[in-house]
């Protein structure tokens, strides 16, 4: 569902669990991306991000395996991906056909559909609901969209409802429970990570005043809608996502590399990448024309 994001320091006190590559890395955006598009190189998830990290040591694996692992994903024409350019419509709520983005196929998981049809690709402003998504794009490095998705609610609990404040302030044993539970997936160097960023956020609002309008402000605080016919010209990482994730891991943020950036500019609505024929293409361009009064 939302876009590309596949996912990316050092003081972690332990590494995470390491994952497989076809674990790690399976399809972490909802787009589906071709294997043209190899000249993005699926490396800049990582890059400064998790070089930086105590995954150091095996990055340079991993950014041999991965282009590799999406030709496998994406790279050859399946039955999904026919069904999809044959003009395959996703399920409507009330029983009806809408036409989706192809990356909804009728096998999609209910919270995908949802998260696609009610928040992908829409203006997000709160700083709250910003630093959750960052967060949740992070986590594309060991999940997919749906199984994130479908974590949500146990997210917001452990995390406070993704207040920054509260985060930032929490300490080693809020750390060591939240990671002890199984159910969230979570291991400690990747709850170390939320916490950072909720510091780094703190750290953003006290110099811009919210950290909305310092994510917003790197496109000038205007969405940037793309016309995208397929699924296939949606780009895995974009120069705006580039700027924006040197611009946070200069800034101390973690996980935030070029493509985990893009997919979060996706799920935020900083990036509108619906397709034109996507039924939610047209509202979703309507509401990036709609500045917010406090932006003016």
């Amino acid at each position: 569902m939302p876009a590309p994001s596949h996912g990316s320091h050092a003081n972690e006190r332990r590494a995470p669990t390491k994952s497989t590559p076809s674990r790690q890395w399976q399809r972490p955006h909802p787009l589906g991306i071709h294997g043209s598009s190899s000249s993005l190189s699926l490396s800049s998830l990582s890059q400064n991000s998790i070089a930086s990290s105590s995954f150091n040591g095996s990055i340079s694996s991993w950014d041999r395996k991965i282009p590799f692992s999406f030709r496998q994903m994406f790279g050859s024409r399946g039955r999904e991906e026919e069904e999809e350019e044959s003009g395959c419509f996703g399920r409507g709520e009330v029983g009806t056909n809408l036409k989706r983005c192809n990356w909804i196929t009728k096998n999609s998981d209910e919270v995908y559909v949802s998260f696609h049809d009610k928040c992908w690709g829409v203006p997000v402003y709160s700083d709250s609901e910003q630093f959750e998504l960052l967060a949740l794009c992070g986590m594309l490095i060991d999940c997919n969209w749906t199984e994130i998705l479908k974590r949500r609610e146990l997210y917001r609990d452990a995390f406070a409802k993704f207040d920054y404040n509260v985060v930032a302030k929490m300490e080693e044993n809020d750390i060591m429970l939240i990671s002890s539970k199984k159910e969230l997936f979570l291991g400690e160097g990747r709850v170390r990570c939320i916490i950072d960023n909720a510091k780094c956020i703190q750290k953003v609002v006290k110099e811009f005043g919210s950290f909305s309008g310092y994510i917003w402000g790197h496109v000038n605080h205007k969405a940037m809608v793309s016309k995208f016919k397929d699924q296939k010209s949606v780009p895995l990482r974009s120069p705006k996502a580039e700027a924006l994730s040197k611009d946070l891991l200069r800034r101390g943020f973690r996980l935030a590399g070029p493509v985990i950036v893009y997919s979060f500019m996706q799920a935020t609505g900083i990036a509108v990448d619906h397709i034109l024929r996507c039924f939610r293409f047209g509202e979703c361009a309507r509401l990036a024309r709609a500045f917010p009064s406090k932006f003016a």
